[in-house]
């Protein structure tokens, strides 16, 4: 029983040993993501054009508000764009014009791979924006890892919902050209 018991007692140790080892590698491997997190960014966003383009929006240039708060006579960015975060706090003021406060901000992709920081700002009349590019670097450490997720998210979305359509149009040409037997 003894012999057991020690053998029981080997088997532990080296379980333990395992679960270190395993601890160990992941915290490397984390730090080794952190340190690439921005390549990593750059290519996902590189990887997304294609579904930015298709079901990106865009965006308010520029509109005025009516007293209900409805916007009229609106101007919208060219291209188009997906939101990936919001900024908790915004910035006090825009890079463009620092008499302008910003009272929205959000974390863009556009349709070329790059990524934005739309701003917002409010008179009481007019909203009108500000698109402030930055680097994958800023829009992680602005809007955390949370925005890498919604990129994901968004590819993910997309590629699913073409498997579905392909699926489907695949019935719709079978039952089209099916052969009458």
């Amino acid at each position: 029983m003894v012999k057991y018991m020690d053998e029981i007692e080997v088997g532990f140790k080296k379980l333990e040993q395992k679960i270190e080892e395993l601890q160990e590698k992941r915290d490397s491997l984390t730090q080794e993501i952190r340190d690439h997190d921005t390549e990593l960014l750059a290519r996902m966003a590189s990887s997304a054009v294609p579904v930015v383009r298709i079901v990106g929006l865009n965006m308010l240039r520029m509109g005025k508000q009516d007293t209900k708060g409805e916007i009229y006579d609106p101007a919208y960015y060219p291209g188009k764009m997906i939101i990936l975060g919001k900024a908790a706090t915004p910035a006090a003021f825009r890079p463009d014009n620092a008499s302008k406060p910003v009272t929205d901000q959000f974390c863009v992709l556009s349709e070329e791979g790059k990524f934005f920081e739309l701003m917002y700002s409010f008179d009481g009349f007019l909203t009108d924006s500000y698109l402030n590019p930055i680097d994958t670097k800023t829009a992680i450490e602005h809007y955390g890892y949370d925005i890498m997720f919604m990129l994901y998210r968004a590819i993910h979305d997309y590629l699913k919902g073409e498997e579905a359509l392909v699926e489907a149009l695949e019935k719709v040409i079978g039952y089209v050209f099916a052969k009458k037997t």
